[in-house]
């Protein structure tokens, strides 16, 4: 009785994987970035995989059954990036956020993935300063004479939060993704 039912699962099985078509195309980018310093010369990888996937679906399933036109579906987009620092350790982001905003008053910023989260640079900053990512989609800015918190909206365009301690007040900057 065991053999029957395992006979006909596997069966049921084989018939539902024969199922699925779909169109897969998967994409690997590999950028070595070297940096020379003082202590000497470092190495940062960094990964990128992208597959997009995309169903099989027939317009007509009557008619002449060997020539069917293709149904436009979505397609279904998943792009991880990999990153291994020079002391071997990895860390994957699931969302790139490296681009150029602008501030509210025009400047440039360029955000740019380093080891352990972003860095932001700009001809109006003498050292970059830094975000790192936190457990609640936010990260902390900091830079030489703050420290703010910052999150991703939902147009790309990323939000600071400043706190003030004279007035105890909290502003808002949002700089806008260049696209």
């Amino acid at each position: 009785m065991k053999s029957i039912f395992s006979a006909v699962a596997l069966f049921a099985l084989t018939l539902s994987m024969q199922a699925q078509n779909t169109n897969v195309t998967e994409t690997s980018k590999t950028t070595v970035t070297t940096v020379k310093d003082s202590d000497g010369e470092k190495k940062v990888v960094k990964e990128q995989k992208t597959q997009e996937a995309q169903d099989i679906k027939f317009k007509d399933t009557k008619g002449d059954p060997l020539n069917k036109e293709m149904e436009v579906t979505p397609v279904q987009t998943t792009s991880v990036t990999q990153i291994t620092n020079p002391d071997g350790s990895t860390r994957t982001v699931h969302v790139d956020r490296s681009a150029v905003y602008t501030s509210p008053g025009g400047q440039k910023y360029t955000l740019a993935l380093d080891p352990l989260g972003y860095r932001v640079t700009s001809s109006e900053l003498k050292k970059p300063a830094i975000l790192r990512a936190t457990s609640t989609n936010t990260y902390i800015f900091r830079s030489k004479d703050r420290t703010s918190v910052g999150y991703f909206d939902t147009n790309g365009d990323f939000v600071l939060e400043n706190y003030d301690d004279q007035s105890d007040k909290v502003s808002i900057e949002k700089y806008t993704r260049v696209k």
